[in-house]
């Protein structure tokens, strides 16, 4: 057996670092009456009881086995619903984004889901949910925390996304017409297309197939039907 010099160092104690508070947010957008819209929930709790934030929770180690999980656990928490195609948006952090912590950080995530594809209710900690139009909350200064500028990253990656026509394969239907579909790319952008430009782009991209003897029809003539080419992306 060897024994320790006199002389020898004891091991150094692990270092340990001041942690921030974490937290995962849910930009979750949808098409209603016209509008890009997003989820807003009005909190039941301080800080900043009863105004109106995105819906979020704190990220739990013992609970969330990564940040995917960890957003989907905060959903059904707060909205009692799992919310369909949630992506990273990303992270924001700093020293007074919340009064609990001396430093907070903040994971967001964003969805474009069918209006009629999910039915929230208000769970933990908020007392209601409102749909609010995307442009109007993202210009609110009375909502909670720094969540204007969160919805506003949301609304604008996702307007990005449209307008390089990376088209929200989950959120669109089925069958669809290239006037549907035109009608839902100028909701989300909140700006009228040209038709001609619209439809040409979409031809060379190639992400659309038509269903053969399929139409729609209607009070004007009928109407091609299509759907999302195999090969897209998403």
């Amino acid at each position: 057996m060897t024994k320790a010099r006199p002389d020898a160092v004891p091991p150094a104690a692990p270092k340990r670092y001041a942690m921030p508070f974490t937290r995962l947010e849910l930009a979750v957008l949808t098409v209603t009456g016209g509008r890009l819209a997003v989820l807003l929930g009005r909190r039941a709790e301080p800080p900043q009881q009863g105004k109106w934030a995105l819906p979020g929770g704190v990220l739990r180690i013992d609970l969330d086995r990564n940040l995917e999980a960890g957003a989907q656990r905060v959903a059904m928490e707060r909205l009692r619903v799992p919310v369909p195609f949630l992506r990273q948006l990303g992270a924001t952090g700093g020293a007074l984004r919340d009064p609990r912590a001396p430093w907070t950080l903040s994971v967001a995530y964003r969805a474009l889901v069918p209006f009629d594809a999910m039915a929230p209710v208000p769970g933990k900690r908020l007392e209601a949910l409102r749909w609010v139009a995307a442009d109007d909350a993202a210009a609110d200064a009375n909502l909670a925390f720094d969540h204007v500028e969160l919805i506003g990253n949301a609304v604008a990656a996702t307007r990005a996304e449209i307008d390089r026509l990376d088209l929200p394969y989950g959120f669109l239907p089925d069958r669809f017409t290239l006037g549907e579909l035109q009608a839902t790319c100028e909701a989300i952008l909140g700006h009228p297309l040209d038709k001609s430009s619209f439809r040409r782009r979409l031809a060379e991209r190639s992400v659309l197939e038509p269903l053969s003897g399929e139409m729609r029809t209607g009070a004007f003539r009928p109407a091609q039907l299509y759907r999302v080419a195999v090969a897209s992306p998403r």
